[in-house]
């Protein structure tokens, strides 16, 4: 094949991109990454409201939520650590989505300027990896639902009755990955459309799962003969036991956000102003959270006087409903389980099929788009075999916890950079400037300290994490690690401030300095026009020869 044909084959291939672009340039932007106009910009505060609260009904947050009855926490002690866990995460939220509500940037971009251009492939490709991984999970979860669904209707849908081709340690069978699988398939769709009009799903979200959630929680309650029975059980651990088991409840309600504090910005970027991202986020997620939770609480714990056994999966629990039900409770096992459905829907979209897709967007711009790595994702998801992970609520929890740490040392890098070294300064265009003598290419493109800080948050967290999976580790390496994400967070935030005060960057701000109000011109070719900003107290490379900052 001749150049010719070869190079309109690239030309049909290639992306949506900014005209003028060099070849360095069409490796660090698209018409996804580039920092979102006007136009596009439609999210409001209560959009985020609808988001988190469409969100935080999910199938994962009740398991979260009832592993910590399973591992012997009281009903009002697991909704304490429910709590603190996700109070604390709607602060890290808020933080990290700063960037994006501010410059309307996505945390691929945003991520440049403590990694560097280069550097920041690193960060990205691990957090697109994790949410590939979690896409299959939750596509996991919705095929249980599916499962429910189908079986309601037809009670010969049983994994038991159904011939089973896979085998028995798969953690699957014939009728589970039949399930998943058309729900999979059933998602397709749902990926298609641009990340600015998926807002709608959310809200119908918002209005159908809780009507779901609270008519399940009812239908628990009555078939355990009242709150009564439910609320007398007591915690089966006690001492310090009890103790470190209230801080693992706290931190897996934490990590099971570390991707989406991560990536706060990819969907603030959409915000109609930075404040639409703040308060919204910062309320709506604890109190959201802590609903759901609170019904897949109470709802594990029905389980104990109802069964005489806990069933962490509400799933699970409505597959026993099914079972030993007639007709009309069938239709609310239908019903409900549609809802959930709808909710795993939501919750793979929006945290990992729309992240995954904008991360590998930065991987491969020129070729990649968000619908096209949101594809991916799904693709992914479906081969990496998602059942393994959810063979018990043990597997599940070590599996959250070893996840964070590296995405704590991740978001602990981006805070100290943005908020302690260039106290929110900026520019923009340089995110997306290839050459060597941009301030955010450092050396070879990388960031050294950011990497050193980055490594030293992971670090303090290895010999526990080896202590989680078995192997026998000194007791103070276990308590740090029941504390993973904050020693993660905390030490690469301190190290790289800390580096950054001995080995200056380029860029940065004597004072707060935001200027992401001023964006109105969003081309990032080197020869195109911008506004310029008339600031003072701006330190480094940021300043232009005249003394006045850069162009944007």
């Amino acid at each position: 094949m001749d150049s010719g044909p070869r190079r309109r084959w690239v030309d049909k291939l290639a992306v949506e991109a900014e005209p003028g672009l060099t070849r360095a340039q069409l490796m660090l932007t698209n018409h996804d990454l580039k920092p979102v106009e006007k136009e596009r910009r439609q999210w409001s505060a209560w959009n985020f409201v609808g988001f988190w609260i469409a969100d935080s009904f999910n199938i994962n947050t009740w398991m979260i939520s009832s592993s910590m009855i399973i591992g012997g926490l009281s009903w009002w002690q697991a909704w304490i650590c429910v709590w603190i866990g996700y109070t604390i995460t709607g602060i890290f939220v808020a933080m990290n989505a700063r960037f994006g509500a501010m410059y309307h940037i996505g945390f691929p971009v945003a991520n440049r300027s403590s990694f560097g251009i280069w550097g920041s492939l690193w960060p990205v490709f691990n957090r697109a990896a994790m949410a590939c991984v979690w896409y299959g999970v939750q596509s996991y979860i919705g095929g249980h639902c599916v499962y429910l669904m189908i079986r309601a209707i037809w009670k010969s849908w049983d994994r038991e009755k159904i011939p089973n081709t896979f085998a028995a340690d798969s953690g699957t069978t014939t009728a589970d990955f039949v399930s998943f699988f058309l729900f999979w398939l059933i998602s397709l769709p749902a990926i298609w459309f641009p990340v600015h009009k998926i807002r709608h799903l959310f809200t119908v979200k918002a209005y159908v799962v809780p009507v779901a959630g609270v008519a399940f929680l009812g239908w628990a309650v009555s078939r355990a003969g009242g709150i009564g029975p439910i609320i007398k059980q007591k915690n089966t651990i006690h001492g310090s036991e009890l103790g470190w088991e209230i801080v693992k409840g706290i931190m897996s309600s934490i990590a099971n956000f570390a991707t989406l504090i991560v990536n706060g910005s990819d969907f603030s970027r959409f915000a109609r102003k930075p404040s639409d991202a703040l308060w919204s986020q910062m309320i709506t997620i604890p109190f959201g959270f802590a609903l759901t939770s609170f019904i897949g609480i109470i709802v594990s714990s029905s389980s104990t006087v109802i069964y005489g056994e806990s069933i962490w999966d509400p799933l699970k629990l409505l597959e026993r409903f099914v079972e030993d039900g007639g007709s009309a409770q069938r239709f609310g096992v239908f019903v409900i389980a549609g809802a959930f459905a709808l909710a795993q829907l939501g919750t793979n979209i929006a945290a990992n099929s729309v992240s995954a897709g904008t991360d590998m967007t930065a991987l491969f711009p020129r070729f990649i788009n968000i619908r096209r790595g949101g594809y991916i994702c799904a693709i992914i998801g479906l081969a990496m075999c998602p059942y393994n992970l959810l063979t018990d609520s043990n597997m599940f929890t070590t599996y959250l916890s070893a996840y964070s740490v590296f995405l704590s040392s991740i978001a602990g890098v981006m805070v100290s950079d943005y908020y302690l070294v260039r106290k929110g300064y900026l520019e923009i265009k340089e995110l997306y400037d290839g050459r060597k003598s941009g301030p955010y290419f450092y050396t070879y493109g990388i960031n050294w300290r950011a990497y050193v800080a980055y490594i030293s948050g992971i670090l303090i967290n290895v010999v526990g994490f080896v202590g989680a999976i078995g192997r026998e580790v000194p007791i103070g390496a276990t308590y740090i690690y029941n504390l993973n994400y904050f020693f993660g967070f905390g030490i690469a935030c301190g190290m790289y401030w800390s580096l950054c005060k001995f080995f200056p960057v380029p860029a940065t701000s004597d004072r707060w300095m935001e200027v992401g109000d001023e964006i109105d011109d969003v081309r990032v070719a080197y020869d195109s026009g911008s506004p310029t900003y008339d600031e003072e107290h701006v330190t480094g490379d940021s300043k232009g020869v005249d003394g006045m900052p850069k162009q944007f």
